[in-house]
């Protein structure tokens, strides 16, 4: 790939140089900086690891360690009044760990919708530059200074969170759902629980989380020694498809050692909610998801919960009234109203 890698990355130079280029020209006598040779040569660069991060969301990200000794050849032509003064870029060598992001991956060829580049640090640059046979560089103080010029200017465009994207596929191809509202659950107690320590008691748990989001899961506080615990804990998880995603809640028992006991669970259809209701549901805990399980007889106990999804709004961003756009005055009183709170819900 080198050749064709080769001729991209200096047709991106060359349009990232021209309008620097052109703030010098009529100025100092400058007629004319143009390159007279622009190419990266024939040695590749060498990856000398592969590291692949793992992440919640659908992305594949690879932190190579690349370092390059090459043999360009940059040569840049400055036209003053009658004579022409030549630059060459010599001896150079590249060492930095860049940041490859392919994302999201879709069920489209190539499989992934953009690839994002971005620097985890400062690349190391170093080189020489010669100018009429001799070493521009031997001049005291010049080369720190452009060494750290362009560290300076590639650490500005590139170093991570910021990057250099790529589309690979066309947005339309690819269906990427969006958060569409937040889903507002109090766990607020459970019921005769399963007995699973030695002493004739649990110290139970809630886990919850909705179905087809990877993010980890919703924990309550651990009641300890407690069959019947009240928790009136409060949790908001992103919504992307009301109409399909399910609450799933679990109850577990906590040990200190070796894995935790599941004590029940259940399911919540988001379907069954109206949007800015507060509903109370109050659910038998299973075994697992199949309730008709004929060797289940076994009784889990109940949890009770209290679920409303609010959906984010179209104009949530006209916020009335007062400065933080969601308190009002009562009797005197300043008072925040829950259905304004919910009504202007965004998310950062």
């Amino acid at each position: 790939m080198w050749p064709y890698l080769d001729k991209a990355i200096c047709a991106q130079i060359r349009s990232a140089t021209e309008p620097m280029f052109a703030e010098y020209v009529g100025k100092y006598q400058i007629e004319a900086i143009e390159f007279d040779n622009l190419s990266l040569g024939t040695i590749p660069p060498e990856i000398h690891g592969l590291k692949v991060c793992e992440t919640n969301e659908k992305e594949l990200v690879l932190e190579p360690a690349v370092r390059w000794a090459g043999n360009p050849n940059i040569v840049l032509t400055l036209k003053l009044l009658s004579f022409r003064i030549t630059i060459q870029l010599v001896d150079l060598q590249i060492f930095m760990a860049p940041r490859i992001t392919l994302k999201p991956l879709v069920p489209t060829f190539p499989c992934f919708a953009t690839v994002a580049v971005s620097l985890l640090w400062k690349p190391d640059v170093d080189f020489g530059m010669s100018i009429l046979g001799g070493d521009i560089m031997a001049i005291p103080g010049l080369y720190q200074f452009v060494q750290k010029t362009i560290k300076r200017q590639l650490a500005s465009l590139y170093i991570w969170p910021q990057a250099l994207e790529i589309p690979i596929l066309d947005s339309a191809t690819v269906a990427v759902k969006k958060p569409v509202g937040i889903l507002h659950v109090k766990v607020v107690r459970a019921q005769k629980l399963l007995k699973k320590d030695i002493l004739g008691t649990s110290d139970p748990y809630v886990k919850l989380n909705l179905s087809g989001e990877r993010l980890p899961s919703k924990k309550t506080t651990i009641k300890k020694r407690n069959l019947n615990p009240e928790w009136n804990e409060k949790f908001k998880l992103i919504v992307k498809d009301p109409g399909s995603q399910v609450l799933q809640l679990q109850v577990f028992d906590w040990d200190k050692v070796g894995n935790h006991d599941r004590l029940g669970m259940q399911f919540v259809p988001l379907k069954f909610l109206t949007p800015y209701e507060t509903k109370e549901f109050k659910l038998d805990l299973l075994k697992h998801t199949d309730s008709y399980d004929p060797q289940d007889k076994k009784q889990r106990g109940k949890i009770v919960v209290e679920l409303m999804y609010a959906p984010f709004r179209a104009d949530s961003g006209k916020l009335e009234g007062t400065q933080d756009g969601y308190s009002r005055k009562e009797s005197g009183f300043d008072r925040t109203s829950d259905s304004e709170v919910f009504g202007g819900a965004g998310l950062l």
